[in-house]
């Protein structure tokens, strides 16, 4: 028997990762699982100052993206049944080494080994890639306060990190 689609879409911020993700599971009937983004108390305060709240903001998503897969783990892949969500845990490793200390880093590195190395990872990735210019258009058109002022440094930067993602996630 083969494993039930566990289909993971991702993307810089802004490229329809959600979009695509919804579309996909309606298409398929297969849940979807989306990324937590608006109940996280720290991204006001992180693209207001990053150096002083990334560590936070990256451990906040790191345990929300723990209890998800243990979720997904539990409720689809052990259960063989199929699921779409519109991240990667993977992200926030990629997102950590742009935004940490060395110090916060290396401790961050250890806390998200243990949390996600013997969690389930899709078999199934879909990277959506979108221009400079079309993700700023789209982070401004869905209108989320926390990401009115996002340098587009700062958004070039991390598109170009997740392109060189390694094949084996």
């Amino acid at each position: 028997m083969y494993p039930a689609p566990f289909i993971a879409v991702e993307g810089p911020i802004g490229a329809g990762k959600t979009t695509l993700a919804t579309m996909l599971a309606k298409e398929f009937q297969f849940p979807l699982v989306k990324e937590i983004v608006k109940k996280n108390p720290f991204l006001d305060k992180f693209y207001e100052d990053m150096e002083q709240w990334s560590f936070q903001l990256e451990m906040f998503f790191l345990c929300n993206r723990f209890k998800q897969l243990e979720s997904i783990e539990e409720n689809y892949v052990n259960k063989q049944q199929p699921v779409v969500t519109d991240y990667h845990v993977y992200k926030n490793m990629i997102f950590a080494e742009r935004t940490l200390s060395k110090k916060h880093m290396d401790k961050y590195r250890k806390i998200y080994h243990l949390l996600t190395d013997d969690l389930p990872k899709p078999n199934a990735m879909i990277y959506i890639k979108a221009s400079l210019p079309t993700l700023l258009e789209r982070i401004q058109m869905r209108g989320r306060s926390f990401e009115e002022d996002i340098d587009p440094a700062y958004l070039k930067k991390h598109s170009l990190k997740i392109t060189s993602w390694p094949l084996n996630i």
